[in-house]
């Protein structure tokens, strides 16, 4: 019987191996050999991952590459993605080649705007407590003078602080709704401290001001916290041209693609059981992107199919149509970005994907991030229609399954020739490899 471990993270990373190998893995040296050998070699560099979390005993690594061609807004740039989803990048690859002959993607900003909340219970009059609001504001914005004053040499700060009320759906919950402004930076430990300090300086308040009961004066903080739904930190990217150029597909003439295109658009944007897989395309690139300039993909993906759903059904973030001629697709997503702090200073391969990117802002990366998922969706969409989504993404895989299959150098040579012209399943991509071995 398993018993459970005591001050497990105080123990050395060699200490915490021999304790999971004897534990969980029955001794096998083969096992503890796979997590040494994803260490790296430079003992400087591995303690510099071993300390981006707790309880670290190895790296897990993924591909980091690059999706060349991309126009956007007039400038050529290569789009650094870490993914393990065979196919991703080269979709992405094909989208920007061909919109780059089409005039290229154009991507603006709409806004930065990023939310935070001080959730509360007041028990009273509630038009005191407005009245309470009002005499305090101040007094939250000048305490958070300490923490905001580098930010606002930036531009950025505290834009505003609202009082909801929120009593319709929990008794007595109320919340100090606030909005800001972080630059470059994603912000979200800049946002917490000041949220920490409005609910220090409104909980305080309370207790002295005299038009409060003895009951009014304690307010009960349930908590201060950032929020990863930024409806307000909105970037748009799309592309257009005349329908005429869409001639890329020998067996559809251009005006049948863009009907049948919009079509399929139109049908995410109805019907959510597509939507879901739809949309989970785009964050194929948004995500890629996000994870290789060292962003938390994971606020990104909460807040952006929250965005789906804002409407009360979850529906499709691209959006396709035909006016006078013209073929339009394009995307409005939020997304919460930052370029310093965080990783961005201390993942090498981080910094390098910055670099690649030429050094952007956090409303430029932005830009870049949203037109990756349109130009991601563009080519889903594009085999959907066309050839199906199974016959590149299968000779995209083909690898995998010959290294699932420890086919060798000259065995992989072969099928790859093989399958050019024949279609791609696993059990085929494994009959032929049995195939080749017994000639």
């Amino acid at each position: 019987m398993i018993k459970p471990i005591s001050g497990f993270s105080k123990l050395t990373k060699k200490e915490k191996i021999d304790w999971l190998a004897e534990t969980y893995l029955k001794d096998r040296p083969e096992d503890v050999a796979i997590l040494r050998q994803y260490w790296n070699e430079d003992s400087r560099l591995q303690q510099l991952h071993d300390e981006f979390t707790e309880n670290t005993l190895s790296n897990f690594y993924l591909p980091f590459g690059l999706a060349p061609n991309f126009l956007i807004n007039g400038d050529l740039l290569a789009i650094p993605m870490s993914i393990e989803e065979s196919s991703v990048i080269a979709a992405a690859s094909k989208a920007a080649k061909f919109w780059r002959t089409r005039g290229g993607f154009k991507a603006e900003v709409i806004d930065t705007k990023k939310i935070g909340q001080v959730h509360f219970n007041f028990f009273g009059n509630k038009e005191k407590l407005k009245q309470f609001f009002q005499a305090t504001k101040p007094k939250l914005l000048e305490a958070v003078k300490p923490i905001t004053r580098n930010m606002e040499k930036r531009g950025g700060g505290v834009l505003d602080i609202k009082l909801r009320d929120k009593t319709a759906e929990i008794t007595n919950y109320h919340q100090l709704h606030c909005e800001f402004e972080t630059k470059d930076s994603m912000g979200a430990n800049f946002i917490n401290s000041c949220l920490e300090k409005f609910a220090e300086v409104f909980e305080n308040e309370a207790q002295q001001y005299e038009d409060f009961s003895l009951e009014e004066r304690n307010i009960e903080i349930i908590m201060s916290i950032l929020s990863n739904y930024v409806p307000e930190c909105l970037v748009r990217a799309e592309v257009s041209c005349p329908v005429e150029e869409l001639n890329e597909n020998k067996d559809l003439n251009a005006e049948d693609f863009a009907k049948k295109f919009i079509q399929a658009v139109n049908i995410a944007e109805v019907e959510p059981y597509r939507a879901v897989t739809h949309n989970k395309g785009i964050m194929n690139g948004i995500d890629a992107v996000v994870l290789a300039t060292g962003n938390d993909f994971r606020a990104v993906e909460a807040g952006i199919h929250a965005y789906a759903s804002r409407k009360g059904k979850y529906s499709s973030l691209t959006h396709a149509s035909i006016e006078n001629g013209i073929f339009k697709f394009w995307i409005e997503i939020p997304l919460a970005l930052g370029t310093v702090g965080g990783l961005t200073s201390l993942h090498p391969l981080v910094k390098l994907a910055l670099d690649i990117l030429q050094q952007p802002t956090a409303r430029e990366l932005m830009k870049v991030v949203a037109v990756a998922g349109l130009a991601q969706n563009f080519a889903a969409i594009n085999s959907l229609t066309t050839t199906g989504i199974q016959q590149g993404h299968m000779k995209m895989h083909l690898m995998n399954i010959l290294n699932q299959h420890k086919a060798t150098e000259a065995e992989k040579k072969i099928l790859i020739q093989y399958f050019t012209n024949n279609t791609v399943t696993h059990s085929s991509a494994v009959e032929e490899l049995k195939k080749l071995r017994n000639s």
